[in-house]
């Protein structure tokens, strides 16, 4: 079966392989300007992948289309006026939108009692967006209490978007903080949320879909 036609019979296959083909392209993206705009473009392609992915579920595809439309939107005029301001509000949306995404992944894989093929890609793509929904909280959390996130590099700069889904991707999949250290008490409770959410993901999500697979074979 050729790529295009797997992806179009298994979007969240799609959504997956774009998510982590990011993972790798992000390090040499965010250093330039040019690579910055490259990044921005970027993470409109994963914004689409995973608009389409909330068509496929059970949830509302206008709230995802609303939130979808004012992070485009209010990313343009940030490129054009930037503000702090804005990114906070571009960073919150972002991570609500990224939340929903999730959410309605979730949906998707308990709306039947089998495991689909599709399904069992949704799983890693849900991962994949919640961690970069707790990645743009915690760059909402710098931009509001700078200082918020230390590192054994440079421990008093700020942050780069590589470094806090980096510190996501450890947290939520519970192999430690690595050398991302949170500091203030908000930054402590985010990650505390994530530690959460990525234990009763596992106990819940995926050990059902896991229980399906079983039985099924």
């Amino acid at each position: 079966m050729q790529p295009i036609a797997y992806i179009v019979r298994h979007p969240s296959a799609g959504l997956l392989g774009i998510q982590l083909l990011g993972v790798l392209l992000y390090p040499w993206m965010e250093d330039t300007p040019v690579g910055r705009g490259l990044l921005g473009t970027f993470g409109l392609i994963v914004l689409g992948f995973a608009l389409h992915m909330v068509r496929r579920s059970p949830a509302l595809t206008w709230v995802a289309g609303l939130l979808a439309t004012l992070v485009l939107g209010l990313t343009l005029v940030n490129v054009l006026v930037p503000s702090p301001l804005l990114a906070m509000v571009i960073a919150a949306l972002e991570a609500a939108f990224y939340f929903y995404a999730a959410g309605s992944l979730i949906a998707y894989m308990n709306e039947d009692h089998r495991a689909t093929t599709d399904e069992l890609f949704a799983v890693g793509a849900t991962f994949t967006l919640l961690a970069w929904a707790f990645a743009h909280l915690y760059s909402l959390c710098a931009l509001l209490l700078p200082g918020s996130f230390s590192a054994a590099v440079a421990p008093e700069a700020t942050r780069s978007w590589m470094e806090l889904l980096f510190l996501s991707f450890t947290t939520l999949s519970g192999v430690g903080l690595g050398d991302i250290m949170p500091l203030t008490p908000v930054a402590r409770s985010l990650v505390m949320l994530e530690e959460f959410a990525g234990v009763m993901y596992l106990a819940l999500v995926v050990s059902r879909l896991v229980a399906l697979t079983t039985i099924r074979h």
